[in-house]
């Protein structure tokens, strides 16, 4: 989208305007975390007649995105997608995006926000027509914050008495809630709106649960990596553990001697990402955090930097992870194409670069006391200090397990959630982790969750439409098979949307 500006307010425009076609505007307004910029990426998708069911996604808003100048004004937006007259819509598009209110600064940022709205209406260039003024809700809300009505009534007063019949709601994560609290709350507070044939406020019911389920899906996928490197860390100390038991005596005499182990590393490997929609440029690959060095995201396959990855989250205008154990700001991933060869940055010009993740390996090498004694024990507390080696061991083995306990539980929480958002769909990426996550919970000696999650994968297994997908993907070569699967770990189950403009 080409950039500009009307005064002060900044403009996206997609084509180009042509006076003698039909523009209907449409003003949003809704608090900080009602999934204003997801909706306004929704409409202009529809509006370009994109589908889920398709490859390619515009992400028109890039969320907690700060102005060039690093101003802390609030951010007035105009976006405005022409040249689709006769496609999906029988007219163009121009959404006006009013920053989220109830953010920290207060009330003397809400009426800096009515007063970029006055100048756009007043500019000669500006927006002199609204079509219909949008109040964007949760469909969970049970009530409307005192604030948000008045930002609400002061945007509002800057129309005639004529926009009443203009102003509709617009609901959002309607997934698993009716819209009946919603439209109670807005009765209680007596908003001016639109009625229908029944008295009730005119509404739109939006689905925004393919961002949660995308998210669901690459936690379990990322923690699922964990568990895997803690059991190669464990069974890596318990192998430890055996082999400095046969140097006992040594030990105990002060003796040098060196022992072999299996050391568990994370390292690169190449992915094969190439999209042809995409006429192979970097749609796909992973977002990856180098300072948890875990996959955040694979694949990733709508987003060009980190910033856009669907797994950053919008935290005081920063941009951090929700998925990497640290939830570590965005700067601090990537999505380039690298060299798997070299461990540091690579110089080499004969070495290919390619899409990567980070996978768990282990190597064998050789190690003395001194190291791992540096290995093991540093960091001990002085009351720790009489405590052998071998406890010391010991000791990480019990605090991995724990670490493990937290992160099973924590993966079965996203798999139960990520099934009731499925709803009646088949939830491949759901179905791939089941065997692992049952096996582990046998592991735990957890039978309750073990018999949630045998149920879950019964139920899987008897679906028709699983049945053929899995069938499609065990005939395929173990290579490509393996490629599907690694696939099928990162993506969500259909998606299907609900909305109408």
């Amino acid at each position: 989208m080409k950039e500009g500006n009307i005064g002060s307010i900044r403009t996206f425009t997609h084509g180009e305007k042509d006076p003698t076609k039909t523009n209907k505007t449409i003003l949003l307004v809704g608090e900080t975390g009602a999934g204003k910029s997801t909706l306004i990426n929704a409409l202009v998708n529809y509006a370009m007649g994109v589908e889920f069911k398709d490859n390619d996604w515009y992400q028109i808003v890039q969320e907690g995105k700060k102005s060039q100048t690093g101003s802390q004004t609030p951010d007035v937006i105009v976006y405005e997608v022409f040249g689709l007259e006769d496609g999906t819509l029988p007219f163009s598009l121009t959404i006006i995006d009013t920053p989220g209110y109830g953010d920290t600064r207060g009330i003397e940022r809400d009426v800096l926000v009515s007063e970029r709205l006055l100048d756009l209406f007043r500019s000669t260039e500006g927006v002199h027509e609204i079509d219909a003024v949008c109040l964007v809700l949760k469909a969970s809300d049970c009530r409307l914050s005192d604030r948000l009505m008045y930002v609400f009534d002061s945007v509002v007063s800057l129309f005639g008495k004529d926009i009443e019949k203009n102003i509709v709601a617009l609901l959002t994560h309607s997934h698993f809630f009716s819209s009946d609290n919603v439209l109670e709350a807005l009765k209680d507070v007596n908003i001016m709106c639109a009625k229908d044939k029944e008295g009730q406020p005119v509404h739109f019911m939006f689905d925004n649960a393919h961002k949660t389920e995308k998210n669901l899906a690459a936690c379990i996928h990322n923690i699922l990596g964990r568990i895997e490197f803690i059991d190669l860390k464990q069974r890596e100390i318990k192998r430890t553990q055996e082999a400095l038991k046969k140097h006992e005596q040594d030990m105990k005499n002060n003796k040098d001697f060196t022992i072999e182990v299996d050391e568990v590393y994370k390292c690169k490997v190449p992915i094969s990402e190439w999209r042809w929609w995409a006429l192979g440029l970097n749609y796909g690959g992973a977002v990856c955090c180098e300072v948890c060095k875990e996959n955040c995201h694979h694949p990733c396959t709508l987003a060009w930097y980190p910033s856009q990855c669907e797994v950053m989250q919008n935290r005081g205008n920063e941009l951090y992870c929700t998925v990497c154990t640290g939830k570590c700001h965005e700067s601090k991933h990537v999505k380039t194409e690298q060299c798997t060869e070299c461990e540091d940055e690579c110089s080499d010009p004969n070495h290919p670069k390619t899409p990567w993740r980070y996978v768990s390996k282990t190597r064998r090498v050789k190690k003395d006391i001194h190291q791992m004694k540096d290995m093991y024990e540093k960091g001990k507390e002085d009351s720790e200090e009489s405590v052998s080696l071998l406890e010391t061991l010991q000791k990480n083995i019990e605090d991995l397990q724990k670490e493990k306990d937290q992160f099973l539980e924590e993966s079965f929480q996203h798999v139960v959630e990520l099934e009731k958002i499925a709803l009646n769909v088949v939830s491949l990426s759901t179905h791939v982790h089941l065997d692992f996550l049952i096996e582990k919970m046998k592991e735990k000696g957890d039978t309750e969750k073990v018999k949630k999650l045998e149920e879950m994968k019964s139920q899987m297994d008897q679906n028709p439409r699983a049945k053929s997908a899995l069938s499609y993907m065990s005939g395929k070569t173990a290579a490509f098979g393996k490629a599907a699967m690694d696939l099928l770990r990162g993506n969500t189950a259909e998606q299907k949307t609900s909305s109408t403009l």
